[in-house]
């Protein structure tokens, strides 16, 4: 009945369901928040810093040129940090109930732009876990790298540890709620739009004109109600019928006498 490219109509239509769409993002946050609080499992990460050095540290030898042939080393020490050779060895030195993929894929390393250091970053349901993989991932790092790359330009810049008040990196509460509060609004729109292109009913002039063969012949004006509106006319009404009527008693009554027997 209405062409779906009228643009009007469509805001006309959101508009007229503002209260639909509002319910709906509250409902969509509530949701949200209801799942990252209750069955989303948190996740902790844990962070260890190492730095890529010389083994002879001192300041006269310690050349720019040197510290870019570190930082050119530190793409292949990433590998290396994930490679089967050194998470292989923390699953057996922990004990982990891992395989080399699942371990892996809780490891992350990067490197802070422009220095030579690297960060082993470990996320894990358990904070404590976190902690031991991350520490230990840098200390047998520590170790292998004389036997893998003949060199010991290794150190460990700062441990992991458990710290206070600790908070997990996702879920976000806060965010997944703002996501739910769009998808809200936007389901919302959809299913409004939608309820007014399946709204079949003929409601204006145009809907009329627009079935084949119908031609609109006039339009009926909506009908007040007339004794109302008389009233509202005629304040005083009320109390010209009352008197009428009492005229009217006291003329029957007289009739009766005359006409009547003593």
């Amino acid at each position: 009945m209405k062409n779906p490219l009228n643009i009007l109509e469509v805001l006309k239509s959101v508009r007229q369901r503002i209260p639909m769409i509002l319910l709906l993002a509250i409902a969509f946050v509530a949701i949200s928040g209801a799942i990252s609080y209750t069955v989303i499992q948190p996740v902790y990460q844990a962070s260890t810093q190492i730095l890529i050095n010389k083994n002879d540290t001192s300041a006269q030898e310690f050349t720019t040129q040197d510290i870019n042939t570190n930082i050119q080393l530190i793409s292949t020490y990433s590998l290396i940090i994930k490679s089967k050779v050194i998470l292989n060895e923390v699953i057996d030195e922990l004990n982990l109930n891992e395989t080399y993929q699942s371990l892996n894929d809780k490891i992350s390393v990067s490197n802070i732009e422009s220095t030579q250091v690297i960060n082993i970053d470990v996320t894990d349901p358990d904070i404590e876990n976190a902690v031991l993989i991350s520490n230990t991932t840098a200390s047998i790092f520590q170790e292998k790298i004389p036997d893998l790359m003949k060199v010991d330009n290794v150190n460990i810049l700062a441990t992991a540890d458990v710290g206070e008040n600790v908070v997990p990196v996702r879920p976000d509460p806060l965010v997944n709620m703002m996501l739910g509060a769009l998808l809200g609004l936007l389901f919302g729109i959809g299913l409004s739009i939608l309820m007014d292109q399946l709204n079949t009913t003929v409601r204006t002039e145009e809907d009329i004109e627009e079935i084949p063969g119908l031609q609109v012949l006039g339009i009926v004006s909506k009908v007040t109600d007339m004794r109302n509106s008389r009233r509202a006319e005629h304040p005083y009404n009320g109390k010209e019928l009352e008197t009428y009527g009492e005229q009217e008693t006291v003329q029957t009554a007289s009739r009766a006498k005359i006409g009547g027997t003593y």
